[in-house]
């Protein structure tokens, strides 16, 4: 057997498992490297407070440490900032209130009030003000408030907070890689619901078109998931070392978000639109049905552009090329003597084919300019 054939077995069992079962381990995969992060960084924490510093117990710094790095990418350093901010807040609030007042029911809801209202007043991050109120609600149950112990307990929370970032720059997810995978995933949604739509324009299935059309409208949360990893990307490429020559890349990619989200929305009115038509009785002519099957086609360019290593193919000037082969198509004579509702398909494509040719590295002045020649 050969290498290619053997190495195509995993692929091909891979694919043959549910497609919610492969979205899991997909899912999985992408975060197997922040979890063996967090790992380290909540082992090593816990050794520096134990062994360096001596402090016994020193159970907020791998908190810290994981809380800070987390399974995404993004707003690390924010995160570490909010977590010993609020730790501090909540140990501070903690210590001078429940060793003034004592313990019980009472104190520990004046001692919540007090660090979340303190820490909303210093900072509008989300995660200060619930380890403010955890902090507190930490030294008002189970640890002793005031004397070394409440500054060791700061102290471990910056050490954990600290050694996340060190870890996050030593071992460092690739920045480019996550983020693409991420666009490419998009767009291999959007790739298959188009060719649904074209196919079901054709059969007059108004089922098989309204299934697409909730399959586009569920994405929107990868969309999501796509711009924040793109914003943690480049934060790995300002305190990374080993990717600071992956900036210009990144930001390439990052270009990217916006034609990609105004893309899907794009296509969802299409979806919209056909599924309309479909359930009117009404027939689309075959060259836009056509044409729709052709933009799935370029979806797939794309997603395999977004994969691609630097200088292989398809190439953004491969994937623009393909695009302007579909434009010269969509031209707007089609929709002479067609219905309305025709009319406005054609411009709801015309409008698609301005965002991919983006996502393809033109700007929107040439890329409307493709469209009008």
């Amino acid at each position: 057997m050969s290498a290619a054939a053997s190495g195509s077995f995993p692929r091909r069992v891979y694919d043959s498992l549910p497609a919610t079962l492969r979205r899991r381990l997909r899912r999985l995969r992408i975060s197997l490297i922040p979890i063996v992060q967090c790992a380290l960084a909540a082992g090593i924490a816990w050794w520096v407070a134990t062994h360096v510093f001596a402090h016994p117990d020193p159970f907020f710094a791998p908190i810290a440490a994981v809380i800070s790095l987390g399974l995404g990418l993004g707003r690390r350093w924010r995160r570490s900032v909010e977590l010993v901010g609020g730790v501090a807040i909540g140990i501070l609030v903690g210590d001078l209130f429940i060793g003034w007042v004592g313990e019980g029911a009472w104190q520990i809801m004046v001692v919540v009030i007090l660090a979340m209202s303190l820490a909303v007043v210093l900072d509008d991050g989300l995660l200060i003000p619930m380890q403010a109120a955890s902090s507190a609600v930490l030294v008002a149950t189970l640890l002793p408030p005031g004397g070394v112990a409440g500054f060791h307990r700061a102290l471990d929370a910056l050490i954990g907070g600290v050694l996340g970032i060190l870890v996050a720059a030593l071992f460092p997810v690739n920045p480019a890689n996550r983020a693409r995978e991420d666009a490419a995933g998009v767009l291999l949604t959007i790739r298959d619901t188009a060719r649904s739509v074209a196919e079901g324009l054709r059969a007059g299935d108004a089922d098989t078109i309204a299934a697409a059309l909730e399959t586009a409208r569920g994405t929107q949360a990868a969309i999501n998931k796509m711009r924040t990893d793109m914003t943690g990307g480049r934060e790995v490429t300002r305190i990374s070392p080993l990717y600071w020559s992956s900036r210009d890349r990144l930001d390439r990619l990052v270009r990217t978000a916006d034609p990609i989200d105004n893309a899907v929305r794009n296509f969802r009115i299409i979806a919209r639109r056909s599924l309309a038509v479909t359930q009117r009785g009404e027939r689309v002519q075959p060259a836009i049905i056509e044409i729709i099957d052709d933009v799935g086609g370029a979806f797939e360019v794309l997603r395999e552009m977004m994969l691609a290593d630097p200088g292989a193919d398809p190439d953004p000037v491969e994937a623009a090329r393909v695009i302007r082969s579909i434009v010269r198509k969509a031209r707007t004579d089609l929709a002479v003597n067609s219905h309305l509702s025709e009319a406005a398909l054609l411009a709801e494509i015309r409008s698609l084919l301005v965002d991919l040719l983006m996502i393809a590295g033109l700007r929107r002045s040439s890329a409307l300019a493709t469209l009008r020649s």
